[in-house]
């Protein structure tokens, strides 16, 4: 039997500053090891308040920006200043203004598998992999969908069983279809992988993966579950009560 995936629950406006606090330990901690961090964002609308928070004086100068990679998790399929854009709404949420030297962009304007290969070899490059290796990312931070999706991994779809590639090209219910997203490997190679999940509507894919080991078919986001690092699901509220959840703070690194 699996054990319970680790979890806290906070209210809504704790849920962003446990998140940013966990980023400031994590990339501080990479950036004193090796002198470099790489985090992977997600979009959705669970980490705005987190991205807004970040563009605080606190944040600017806890987080080091200018030695921190900051990667997209999944892309949906539409140019960058198009409204579904996660890195759009990332740029303008956040990193417009911070002081980020590097971000690391998936190019949703080009055709799919093109954009898929340009981020797969961006990462080979700034990881400096070799063949057969996968990205150790510091931190992945994703959210859930109520279907139990994550990154852009959809249940009963292609992309879950993608084994052999770093990015992959993924298909969502509802438009834009046509996703890429980093693959189950690579969340699961990940020294730090943090949910944020908000919203009553999300207890059945939480209860499914909290006690029914993720269900069958599993619910994607249950795949995520990197063998040699961390991992953290941090709940709203709402959406701990909802999946039938003890309610757990715990502000231990």
């Amino acid at each position: 039997m699996m054990k319970q995936p680790h979890y806290e629950t906070h209210e809504p406006d704790i849920l962003p500053q446990r998140a940013a606090e966990l980023l400031c330990w994590i990339t501080n901690e990479a950036i004193e090891t090796r002198g470099v961090a790489h985090i992977a964002i997600s979009g959705g609308a669970t980490p705005r308040p987190l991205f807004k928070l970040l563009t605080q004086p606190r944040w600017k100068t806890c987080i080091p920006w200018t030695h921190t990679h900051i990667w997209w998790v999944d892309e949906r399929c539409v140019p960058p200043d198009h409204p579904d854009s996660n890195y759009g709404v990332a740029y303008a949420l956040m990193v417009q203004h911070l002081p980020v030297t590097i971000t690391h962009r998936i190019r949703g304007e080009e055709t799919p598998w093109k954009a898929a290969q340009l981020y797969e070899q961006e990462l080979v490059d700034a990881f400096g992999l070799e063949a057969g290796r996968w990205p150790r990312f510091d931190l992945i931070l994703l959210g859930m969908g109520d279907d139990g999706h994550t990154a852009s991994l959809f249940p009963n779809t292609p992309s879950l069983a993608v084994r052999e590639r770093l990015v992959t090209v993924g298909r969502a219910p509802s438009p834009p279809h046509t996703r890429i997203t980093l693959t189950l490997p690579v969340l699961n190679h990940a020294a730090h992988v943090v949910f944020l999940v908000s919203g009553a509507h999300k207890g059945q894919a939480l209860f499914d993966i909290f006690f029914l080991e993720g269900g069958d078919p599993p619910r994607p986001a249950s795949l995520v579950r990197p063998q040699e690092g961390n991992q953290l699901w941090l709940l709203e509220r709402e959406a701990q009560i909802a999946a039938g959840l003890q309610p757990i703070q715990n502000h231990n690194h």
